[in-house]
């Protein structure tokens, strides 16, 4: 009970500005994927199947994987960003009567709560427009999972980077390839093993794979969703480790 306490202290500032503020983070997160539903589902797939279904029930889950990676990672990254360099409100944190992993969790579950929030309109927009989407227990847990994945992956690059100016580059370097590259708008069957080795060890590429199965009825990759939480798993504990050397 005391850590779920803890862990409920350091959730309930940020939920009451979700709370404040919560038709702004909708509109703001939906905007993208409508877009990406747009111009890739309806402008550049229209009229074409990708491994026997239409190009617009296959990209679905891809844009609803990607809004949880983009937002569950933003959700947390930016606000821990502007807590640890500009306000320093992030120290008074540390100075609490709280355990490292219960800061780390309860951060991370901001970035949970933000993904989530973020999801649920493309969601019910992929069931509408769609005919072949699934909105399974599985499917729920694989984005509840791939929420706290990149939420977690975000709490470490927030604790991480040596000074807000980075953010741009990482988000460059990281971020943007992982975007288009992961299977969000297209099969990895049609690249070389190389390369799909190379994007199987991007996190992303496992949420994509694992919801799109969810999704459609396919066969549902195990092994990818166990190395999904083998990810989550590691940038918890990175995270941990690394809060621990910088509050020394």
């Amino acid at each position: 009970m005391t850590i779920l306490s803890d862990v409920y202290s350091v959730l309930w500032a940020d939920l009451q500005d979700l709370k404040r503020h919560w038709r702004s983070v909708v509109a703001s997160s939906i905007v993208q994927p409508v877009l990406y539903l747009v111009v890739f589902g309806y402008g550049l797939g229209g009229g074409v199947s990708f491994e026997g279904i239409g190009y617009l029930a296959f990209v679905i889950p891809g844009i609803i994987a990607l809004t949880s990676f983009s937002n569950s990672f933003n959700g947390v990254s930016t606000k821990l960003q502007v807590d640890r360099f500009f306000y320093k409100s992030f120290d008074e944190l540390l100075l609490a009567p709280l355990s490292l992993y219960s800061i780390v969790f309860g951060k991370a579950l901001v970035g949970v709560t933000r993904g989530l929030v973020s999801c649920v309109g493309i969601v019910i927009v992929g069931a509408v427009l769609s005919p072949e989407f699934l909105v399974s227990p599985l499917f729920v847990l694989v984005l509840f999972a791939s929420c706290f994945v990149f939420a977690a992956f975000g709490v470490l690059i927030a604790f991480a980077i040596p000074s807000h100016g980075d953010t741009n580059t990482f988000n460059s370097l990281v971020m943007l390839p992982m975007t288009f590259l992961c299977g969000t708008f297209f099969s990895l069957n049609a690249l070389p093993e190389a390369a799909k080795a190379a994007l199987y060890a991007l996190p992303l590429t496992h949420s994509c794979s694992c919801m799109r199965a969810a999704a459609l009825g396919q066969v549902f990759p195990w092994w990818s969703f166990m190395v999904l939480l083998g990810f989550g798993g590691f940038f918890f504990l990175a995270s941990v480790f690394v809060l621990k050397k910088t509050s020394i």
